[in-house]
């Protein structure tokens, strides 16, 4: 027997899709059913590899955790991820296909890979016995009527009741709402069987007048208006999200300063989230010298295109400002593309990341790296090989995940920071990252590092001696496994107390 379907659709992008889905998948799981994730096409720079090595991106990822199961490409089998220029990278059921401009893959590519989606949402429902589908921007989008395969082309597909909902906190939610059902086909229109007003602030009841009026200017039910929720750390893969980061300079000097640069084409921010569960830890988003502030460790993320990335830090003097902080003793630690601009040189000859062939790095590691074709995604598990103030004195098994297109070679000199043991569950011996010689900067190619619990607080412990802070660590700290556990609940328990359940599940059929 097929599972039934629900589709989550919004009437513009950052509308709450993805975590309502989240909330949808934890409440069915809670109550005893067998639920999956899907989103056929997805554009985000925030991706995960799964335990078979595929690319995801990371909302299905959150949503398959929120369900009780593992993550897998099926949930996702289209991932577009931002190259810039107005084209992206295409990842087809975990492994990347090309790059395309936005015209070409919407007039050349989408409508070949229908077959992929159906294909991918059908192994779902012989799977499971609930899928809560999510969709993508906005169904009123008319100029992609033709060429779309993630809004109503896939309610159409598995035979989905629509539930729209539309984001208040912006404002104008009500005319969304209203001109999101008027552009819709008749047929399509009809589908939509539920109306959710999301990031509510303030009294409901002043509001029952407008969901009186949506109600019967539309004849769908409003079936609740869910609040806006603060002090939740579910990872989100839209880089919209971004914006509400915090870029002000740090002023607390009993806590570790961490600065992140915010890159234009950063990718995996959600690398450095576990740092805003510690409580001792002030993390920051920065883009210009002057928010950089006096930071205690500077950290060089992931991007999609490491070169263009970083020319962006020579042009606006970033590049500078770190080279200056790395040599009065300021920790820098970079993140897969944030590694690679570390080092001396980097080459992209065939043009994979890049038109600009040659570049060079910030000269804080002897190394340079070359782009290839070949894309490594992967698990991995790794024990620490170098040395220095952060890497001596930790000895435990650390995790993550590699996804990367370069080629890092070490100079003589250079010691390798980890040594990974274990790839996709095979076991390897591949040296990976770099640290200098007195451990005061290091990169690695493994994202989530951080998730690491031992190794994150262990890091922590150095930056506070360095800084001079005493005493232990303000707060209790859970690990951030628990800590996303607990979200997951606290989120279903506020939507189920603002969302009609009962209604819910007899759109479903159950």
């Amino acid at each position: 027997m097929l599972a039934r379907t629900i589709m989550v659709q919004g009437t513009a992008s950052h509308a709450g899709k993805s975590i309502l889905v989240a909330a949808l998948c934890r409440i069915f799981y809670q109550d005893g059913l067998k639920v999956a994730p899907f989103k056929s096409q997805n554009m985000a720079l925030n991706s995960y590899v799964t335990a078979q090595g595929g690319e995801m991106g990371r909302a299905q990822v959150v949503q398959a955790e929120a369900a009780g199961i593992e993550p897998d490409v099926n949930m996702n089998p289209i991932l577009l991820k931002p190259t810039g220029n107005a084209s992206s990278q295409v990842i087809v059921l975990g492994r990347p296909l090309d790059n395309y401009s936005a015209e070409s893959y919407h007039s050349k590519v989408a409508s070949g890979l229908w077959g992929v989606v159906t294909r991918a949402l059908d192994q779902l429902r012989h799977a499971y016995s609930v899928v809560v589908i999510e969709g993508a921007g906005s169904p009123a989008e008319v100029n992609l009527d033709d060429t779309e395969i993630v809004n109503m082309r896939v309610a159409r597909e598995a035979d989905a009741p629509v539930l729209l909902v539309a984001d208040i906190d912006r404002g104008g939610a009500l005319a969304a709402v209203v001109g999101t059902l008027e552009l819709l086909r008749t047929e399509d229109r009809q589908r939509v069987k539920g109306i959710i007003i999301n990031k509510f602030r303030g009294d409901v009841s002043i509001f029952q007048p407008a969901i009186d009026f949506l109600e019967q200017k539309t004849g769908i039910p409003v079936l609740g208006v869910i609040p806006f929720i603060t002090d939740l750390r579910i990872q989100d893969e839209d880089s919209v999200v971004m914006e509400e980061k915090n870029y002000r300079s740090g002023g607390d000097d009993q806590k570790v300063q961490i600065c992140v640069i915010r890159l234009p084409r950063l990718s995996n921010f959600t690398d450095f989230e576990p740092f805003e569960i510690d409580d001792d830890v002030e993390l920051r988003y920065v883009r210009k010298v002057n928010e950089m502030g006096r930071p205690d460790l500077i950290i060089i993320p992931g991007s999609k295109n490491t070169i263009e990335d970083l020319l962006y830090l020579k042009e606006t003097g970033l590049a500078g400002e770190i080279v200056s902080a790395a040599k009065k003793g300021t920790s820098v630690v970079g993140i897969c593309g944030g590694f690679q601009m570390l080092g001396s040189e980097l080459l992209d000859p065939d043009g994979t990341e890049s038109s600009i062939e040659q570049l060079s790095g910030l000269g804080l590691l002897e190394m340079k790296t070359v782009f290839a074709k070949d894309k490594i995604t992967s698990q991995v598990a790794a024990v620490i090989n170098g040395g220095g103030e952060f890497l001596d004195g930790y000895a435990g098994e650390l995790t993550g995940y590699e996804i990367h297109m370069g080629r890092t070679e070490l100079g003589e000199n250079l010691e390798h920071a980890f040594n990974i043991q274990k790839r996709s569950g095979r076991q390897v011996a591949v040296k990976d990252g770099a640290v200098s010689k007195n451990g005061n900067v290091w990169g690695t190619y493994i994202h989530g590092i951080f998730d690491n619990d031992g190794f994150r607080r262990h890091l922590i412990s150095v930056l506070k001696q360095k800084k001079g802070i005493k005493g232990e660590q303000s707060g209790q700290v859970m690990s951030t496994y628990e800590r996303r556990q607990r979200d997951y609940d606290r989120l279903a328990d506020i939507v189920r107390s603002n969302l009609n359940m009962k209604l819910v599940y007899s759109i479903l059929g159950i």
